[in-house]
Formats: C-alpha cells, structure tokens, sequence
C-alpha cells in the first residue's frame, strides 16, 4: 500500500532571469550584423539584375597608340611557279613526277615533233639560198659599178680629146688655115663630149643606189630567214623541256606518250627559295588595303615584316584576294601551303584612350558600356573609334584607369546597374 507519492517527487530549480550583460552583448551583436550587411543590403536594392562575376571579363581603360589592323590566315605560296607550255604539237615522253626535286637546267621532258623539225630543215635550206643570191648580189654590183666607172673614164677622155681638137681648130681658124665648119664642128663634138659625161656620172650614181637598194633587200630578206630560222631552232631545243631553276615539280599535267597540241600544259615547277603570302580579305577592307601596306607575319614565335604587292581587281564570294611579299630575306623553313597568322596594319594613332577589344562591342553596338565599380556595373554611353585585332579607340564616355566590362554584356538585358555576385 502506497502511503503517499512523496518517493516519486524530485526538486525543480526555479528559472533564472536573463542578466543584464548577456542582454547588451546580443544587442551589439545584432548591430555589428547589420552594419556589415547594410551596403550588400544596398547594392540588392539599387541594382536591376545580379550576374555571376566569374563569367565576365573585364579591361582597363588605358592611353597609348594604337594600331588599326586586320588578322587574317595567309597561305604560303611559292613567289616563282610558272607553267612550262609545249613548244609544238607532237608525243611526249615524261623524264619525273609530281613532287621530285629539280636542279636547273634538268631535263623534264621531250617531245617529238616532226613538223617542227621539218620546218627548222626547210628554213635552214632557204637560208643558205637567200645567203647565196645576197653573195651573188654583191658580185652583180661591184661589176655593174665598175662598168660604169668605166664608162665615166672614157667619155672623160672623149672630152680631153674634143677640147684639144677645138683648141687647135681655134688657133688654125684664127690664122686662116681652118675653115669655120670644121672649127664650128669641133665645138660641137666638146659639147656632145661634156652631155655624154655628164650621163655617164648620172646613170653611174642612178647605178649605184639601185645595186645598194637590191642589196638592201636582199639583207633584209636573209635577216627575216635569219630571225625565222632562228625562232624555229629555239622551238625544236625548247623540246627538251629543262628545269628553269632549283625547284620541285609541283604538278604534271599529262601522261607519258600522250599525243600534245601547241602551248598545251605540260607541268609546273615551283620554286622553294621564294616564298610569298597569299590570303583573302571581306571586301570591306578592301577600299584601305593598297600596294605597299605594311604586314606583320606570326612565324614560330618571332613576327616577321612585309608589304603588300598585289590586290585583286575583282571581289569574289565577298573575298578579295591579296599577295604580301615578305621584307627583306624570306624566313627559313617555310612550307609550300602552310598557313600562316598576318596582320594588314591600315592605321596608327598615337597617344589615343584605348581598351581591350572584346564582344561588349557587338552586343553594346559601340555605344554602351558597363563600368565597374566594386560589386556594381553601372550602365554609360559611349562612343568608340578605329577598331584594331586586340584593342578598341575610345572616343568619348570613358576616362583613363575606369575597368568596364569587356565580355558579351547581352545577359545584362540593358539594366542601368548590375550587381556582380
């Protein structure tokens, strides 16, 4: 039996009042907090969107020069890589492949071709004939001219005879011994004398340069067979194909006893110790690239100069075609086909407010920017100049040492400030 419950009770403590000091010190906890947090605080209430920091990138704002350019892949093409054509029709025999190192002076090819040889024959003939007649020719006119000094000389002594006749028929009239008929007579055989003389130089120098104007010709005729015949021989040896310089055959473009037409294809050889650049740009740079810009080629970690030596008159696919020449002595190690890193410099300003380049100026369109200060991005209108590869002219809107956001800005949804969590 249970007298009372007495054995089941326990002693309960009375609760203790929070002290003061403990009170105070959780107050100026809750104070401290909120201090620290009150500019986080204010940052969530004046931004319009919050964005992750990790996913932008941000520049800068410098002062230094700046150049306009354009990086662009160029391929390395032989500077020297004619077409060696057929001289004439005729069977060809091949003597090397594609891809086989050449010396100069190597035979490449041959080619039979028995008109041309028959032509080179006949030219040959014709000009031993021509060469004979201009022979005969001079002969002709040295003994024509002779005649006709000849005949000078006697109507010369013809006249010295009629003129001493006619002295002395002068003096016999005068002292009566003559009659005035045969003196008159006497006159008259001087003047048919100096008449006959003076025929005779003439036809003599008629003579003269109508054997100089046959000669003429036939020089002129056995020049022209000459030039003929010597056209023809440089044709027959130009069948024996021979390598023009050191070099490689690129590409050969018939087949071994093919049948070939006249100035028909037969290879092509490059040269490897002259190299050039060959790349295409949109057309929009078309209107400032010109002969002579100045090139920065990228090759194995050094750059290299050149200029450009040639623009293509014509825009295809919205690509014009452009050749650098490197300046100065060609890099070794070059590849035929090889591509290669080059900038076209346009334009160099000095002393200009610039920054990186980078997509806020596509999703900005070159007229917004975001500059950063602390945790927020704040929304400014700007104005942007030449563009260069790495870095951007800064017209207006923008002051030296202010960073602003260079990575695409489109997340931002054109919010006037964004807090960078």
């Amino acid at each position: 039996m249970i007298e009372n419950t007495s054995p089941m009770d326990r002693r309960i403590s009375a609760p203790r009042l929070p002290r003061v000091p403990a009170i105070i010190g959780a107050i100026v906890v809750v104070a401290i907090a909120t201090i620290l947090l009150l500019p986080g605080t204010r940052r969530w209430w004046r931004a319009d969107r919050a964005v992750d920091a990790t996913t932008i990138r941000t520049a800068t704002v410098m002062r230094g020069d700046l150049l306009r350019d354009i990086s662009v892949q160029a391929r390395v093409v032989a500077a020297l890589h004619p077409t060696l054509f057929s001289p004439a029709q005729g069977i060809i025999s091949i003597k090397t492949k594609a891809g086989t190192q050449a010396h100069k002076g190597d035979v490449l090819a041959t080619i039979e071709s028995t008109e041309l040889r028959s032509s080179l024959s006949q030219a040959q003939s014709l000009l031993i004939s021509q060469r004979a007649d201009l022979a005969r020719q001079n002969i002709v006119s040295r003994q024509t001219n002779l005649r006709a000094e000849q005949q000078v000389g006697l109507t010369t002594l013809r006249l010295d005879a009629a003129r001493r006749n006619l002295t002395r028929n002068e003096r016999m009239f005068k002292e009566g011994l003559s009659n005035r008929s045969d003196y008159e007579s006497a006159q008259d055989a001087v003047r048919v004398a100096e008449m006959e003389l003076t025929q005779a130089k003439k036809e003599l120098g008629m003579g003269a340069e109508t054997l100089n104007f046959d000669l003429r010709n036939r020089q002129e005729q056995v020049k022209r067979q000459e030039s003929v015949t010597a056209e023809l021989q440089r044709k027959v040896e130009e069948l024996t194909v021979r390598a023009p310089f050191d070099g490689m055959v690129a590409t050969v473009n018939v087949q071994d006893r093919d049948a070939i037409a006249a100035n028909q294809a037969i290879l092509t050889i490059v040269n490897l110790s002259s190299f050039e650049l060959e790349l295409t740009l949109p057309e929009e740079y078309a209107a400032d690239t010109s002969i002579g810009t100045p090139a920065i080629i990228a090759f194995e970690g050094r750059e290299y100069t050149g200029n450009v030596t040639a623009i293509s008159p014509e825009v295809v696919n919205s690509q014009v075609t452009t050749t650098v020449a490197f300046r100065g002595a060609t890099p070794p190690g070059l590849k035929q086909s090889q591509r290669l890193t080059t900038r076209l410099v346009f334009e160099s300003k000095k002393d200009v407010l610039k920054v990186a380049r980078g997509a806020f100026v596509e999703s900005g369109g070159g007229r917004v920017a975001y500059v950063v200060n602390g945790k927020l991005a704040a929304r400014r209108p700007i104005a942007l100049g030449v563009t260069s590869v790495n870095e951007v002219e800064v017209v207006s809107g923008l002051r030296e040492g202010e960073t602003i956001v260079v990575s695409d800005t489109t997340p931002f949804e054109n919010a006037n400030e964004v807090l960078l969590r």
